[in-house]
């Protein structure tokens, strides 16, 4: 009776209902930007839905986070996270939810290169010029991110693990006040997402040294940039990936009904052409399933994890 009664529900889901997709972080940012573009795009798969976002920044996304997972498990919640998902277990090791045992995974959305980029007055015009500017000034870097747990500040301490070089770490409350003080020359470095760095490479307000994806990109201002994996960083590789999660317990049905409606989206034209212009790519493997997505998950925290631990930082 019970399987009849979820089979029945997720016929009817979302039936007049709105769907909330929770963002844990503030609107006008790169992961809210996605997630209204998603929102968008799955309207129409799932019968015109009603789709609301709803921002709940705070504590490197466990806030958000937490929302979702202790929420009613009907399908009427949702969690867009990104690579934040897989810090949190040890950033917010006392967070009162387990990202592994308290979510349903529903698939992943995109991927985000990100690029390394310097101060406009950093002495060196490539990146094996940069690498020696970094060896010569051991202990006087400083390494610009846009918060604890932030994607800049994951890039940046798997950096300075791959190089062997502490640098000062400088937090900033947001992507934007970390660029202007890179383009005034406050900081040295910042690795950051092709959506944030582009538009300040394009107007030359910043150096370009590299991506950190396992190939080159395509985009036209960045095609020339080498990979770190070709300057000798071997296996570095950095994508801000974003996911969509449902509370623990949701009915299978519903479950299937909203992966199916996410694997639909992925191929609107419309979203995916939204997306190209953010740099994005979209997710087209295994990760687009659920079993899928939580194993890539469970990946990316065992990677992340002594990276961390390492550091010795915490989210706020």
């Amino acid at each position: 009776m019970a399987g009849v009664a979820a089979g029945a529900q997720a016929q009817d889901f979302p039936g007049n209902r709105a769907i909330h997709i929770v963002v844990p972080f503030a609107a006008g940012g790169p992961t809210d930007r996605v997630g209204r573009d998603l929102a968008e795009a799955l309207r129409k798969p799932l019968g015109d839905a009603v789709i609301v976002i709803d921002n709940v920044p705070g504590a490197g996304s466990s806030i958000g986070a937490a929302r979702v997972a202790h929420a009613a498990p009907d399908g009427y919640t949702l969690l867009l996270n990104h690579i934040g998902m897989s810090t949190l277990p040890t950033l917010e090791p006392k967070a009162n939810f387990s990202v592994l045992n308290d979510f349903e995974y529903l698939g992943i959305v995109n991927d985000v290169p990100m690029t390394l980029i310097a101060r406009p007055t950093l002495p060196a015009h490539n990146y094996k010029e940069l690498a020696a500017w970094i060896a010569a000034n051991k202990g006087k870097i400083n390494l610009g991110n846009a918060g604890v747990g932030s994607a800049s500040h994951l890039c940046g301490l798997l950096y300075q693990s791959a190089m062997q070089t502490e640098m000062t770490p400088v937090s900033y409350k947001g992507t934007g006040p970390a660029i202007i003080d890179l383009i005034g020359g406050h900081i040295d470095l910042m690795c950051d997402q092709t959506t944030n760095t582009t538009p300040q490479i394009e107007a030359k307000k910043v150096n370009a040294y590299a991506v950190t994806t396992a190939q080159r990109l395509t985009a036209p201002l960045l095609k020339d940039l080498p990979t770190l994996q070709e300057e000798g960083l071997k296996d570095f590789q950095v994508t801000i990936w974003h996911g969509l999660y449902a509370p623990k317990g949701t009915p299978a049905p519903i479950l299937k009904k909203i992966n199916d409606a996410l694997k639909a989206a992925l191929k609107d034209p419309d979203f995916v052409s939204r997306e190209q212009t953010l740099g994005a790519v979209i997710a087209a493997d295994a990760r687009v399933e659920p079993a899928g997505h939580k194993k890539f998950v469970a990946g990316e925290i065992a990677k992340w994890s002594p990276i961390i631990k390492a550091a010795g930082v915490y989210a706020d």
